[in-house]
């Protein structure tokens, strides 16, 4: 037994020089198959639409590159306190970054597959012979088992892909941690906006109970109609269907911020919200830079390339496959037929075994995953260009939103600033008999009408900044 092992060694004609020859052509042989990578063009224009064109425009506009980080844009502490909160429990995030970790465990499979495996083996057995004993055989020592030379960087490949794999789950975790805190702060900002309607809708609603009150005691003096006494009714309880309306958004507001936080809402933070308005929200200009900044700061983008990349890389691991496969099993240690004679001298041996196969006719199975491969490569490169225009799209339109929404909350200031102008006339008219009651109705009506647009104006700008800021990569 002991013969038959060191003989096995001596047959095998490998010795420690050969060894390092093949790893070395392994090496040189690594990705050997996979295709040469090069970025596809961007399909979107080379200016955001209303920019300037001019070369003297363009400096200053990629001059504005920098990042605004989180915490100087949402410098708002109840906010900061949110987004915090936000990030350490939302499962959503949990999710992204556990996916992250998987990914990661699998590109640390694959990088195994480029060592061979070393492993230590004892054996013993007892079989009858021919003459009617028995017969021992022990063996110990240490493999290595099928490992692959990779001639043809058909487990670079694989290695490749599963990287590229693992960096695209780490560009979307940073995708779902950057609409996280953009939908943290627009819905803190929805809350602000629904506490100002309610105080607005609130104090209406007390101004019209007044009014109502005058026109009844006019009504029983004979000084109004029943109409008259019907229409101011009818406002004021069009105030009350108002103000459920908002309470019911309040309500629901406030459900769904629970829901991103991952826990309740901070008591501290719930009684700074009534008292806080949407006018004292801050929030920096955004630079927007150039186009071609999207493909560096958006996460998606990056995520969408990795995936370009991983499927650039199994096309080199498909074009592996025909090529032959050679593995490689060796072992060394020490084998006799008594278990006291392991390890002495004369004991120890070494097995050397190489093996190729040969892909001859497999039905034409690696010729259709390589067509796979390829047609898997093409529709990652229309998922990156697809990627690439809808952000395209969703910056211009938030710049066209900071530009249309900046007017029209300077309107409607405009608008509510006449409106109570008109009320507080009307009202001097309509106690003096110069003016009807539908007339100083109206005025009510208008003026309440006015104050809610505003609201709502205000936070659709406010919300626009932070789609923006989210847009554009975020910080």
């Amino acid at each position: 037994m002991n013969k038959s092992f060191q003989s096995r060694g001596r047959h095998a004609g490998f010795g420690p020089r050969t060894v390092l020859t093949l790893t070395a052509a392994a090496l040189l042989g690594a990705c050997a198959q996979m295709p040469a990578y090069q970025r596809p063009a961007a399909p979107i224009a080379a200016q955001w639409p209303g920019t300037p064109t001019t070369p003297q425009a363009a400096p200053a506009i990629a001059a504005s590159e920098s990042k605004v980080i989180w915490q100087d844009f949402f410098a708002d502490p109840s906010l900061r306190q949110l987004i915090n909160t936000a990030l350490a429990n939302n499962r959503d995030l949990r999710v992204a970054v556990l996916v992250m970790e998987q990914a990661s465990a699998q590109l640390g499979i694959k990088r195994a597959d480029q060592w061979p495996t070393l492993s230590a083996q004892v054996a013993a057995s007892r079989a009858p012979n021919s003459s009617g004993g028995i017969t021992s055989a022990y063996q110990a020592g240490l493999a290595v088992t099928a490992y692959e030379i990779d001639f043809f960087g058909r487990v670079a490949s694989l290695k490749e892909q599963a990287l590229a794999q693992f960096l695209a789950t780490q560009e979307a975790s940073h995708t779902v941690r950057i609409s996280l805190m953009s939908a943290v702060a627009q819905t803190w900002l929805g809350l602000l906006a629904d506490e100002e309607l309610m105080a607005i809708s609130k104090q209406t609603l007390s101004t019209r109970e007044g009014s109502l009150k005058l026109v009844k005691l006019r009504f029983d003096n004979g000084a109004s109609s029943e109409l008259d006494l019907h229409q101011a009714q009818s406002l004021l309880e069009s105030a009350r269907v108002t103000l459920a309306q908002q309470q019911r958004q309040r309500a629901q507001g406030e459900n769904a911020l629970v829901l991103l936080l991952g826990q309740a809402l901070p008591d501290e933070v719930r009684q700074r919200l009534a008292g806080q308005k949407l006018t004292q929200v801050r929030l920096p200009e955004v630079p927007s830079g150039l186009p071609s900044d999207l493909l560096t700061r958006r996460p998606d983008i990056r995520q969408a390339e990795q995936q370009l990349l991983s499927a650039n890389a199994n096309i080199g691991a498909a074009r592996a496959a025909f090529f032959p496969r050679i593995s490689l099993t060796a072992g060394v240690g020490s084998a006799s037929s008594e278990l006291s004679g392991l390890f002495k001298d004369g004991s120890w041996g070494f097995t050397l075994a190489p093996q190729l196969v040969l892909p001859l006719l497999d039905a034409g199975r690696n010729q259709s995953m390589l067509a796979s491969a390829k047609v898997g490569f093409d529709m990652a490169v229309a998922q990156y260009e697809k990627s690439i225009q809808s952000a395209f799209r969703e910056v211009a339109d938030a710049l066209a939103g900071r530009e249309t929404l900046a007017q029209q909350l300077q309107a409607q200031q405009a608008q509510l600033e006449a409106e109570t102008a008109r009320l507080r006339l009307t009202d001097l008219r309509y106690q003096n008999g110069a003016a009807n009651q539908l007339e100083w109705l109206d005025a009510q009506r208008s003026q309440f009408a006015s104050q809610q647009a505003l609201v709502q104006v205000r936070l659709a700008y406010l919300q626009n900044q932070v789609v923006l800021y989210k847009t554009l990569g975020g910080g």
